[in-house]
């Protein structure tokens, strides 16, 4: 089992930011790629960005590209989530998820993850 825990989220200005953060324990963390996913009120859960087990690598949704980075801390057990340039559109619960596969376009799809955490609320105002 893998237990994840987000934390950072808040209410911000657009063109503000904020960093969101995801704890985990349990099993190596460091043999997941992690992901990071949002869902508005009435939407679909969707990709936000991904990274693979030692951060090389990292994906993400177009409509975040340039804006927002992700980045892990091995020794930490943690990865995050830098947003930046924030627009009200970006309103959303924010979950992080942990892969326990390889770094590949799998990365952007929900039912590929193994362990989800519980969320954080990121709301910007206009």
């Amino acid at each position: 089992q893998v237990q994840l825990v987000e934390s950072g989220g808040g209410l911000v200005q657009a063109g503000g930011s904020l960093r969101l953060s995801c704890a985990a324990s349990g099993r190596t963390f460091s043999n997941y790629a992690m992901g990071w996913f949002r869902q508005a009120p009435g939407k679909e859960r969707e990709f936000v960005a991904a990274i693979n087990r030692s951060g090389g690598s990292t994906g993400y949704a177009d409509s975040v590209k340039g804006r927002f980075t992700i980045s892990r801390d091995n020794a930490k057990n943690t990865v995050y989530l830098q947003l930046n340039s924030l627009k009200p559109e970006d309103t959303a619960v924010y979950y992080c998820a942990a892969r326990f596969g390889p770094f590949s376009t799998a990365v952007i799809t929900t039912e590929k993850y193994d362990y989800w955490g519980q969320g954080t609320q990121v709301t910007v105002s206009s």
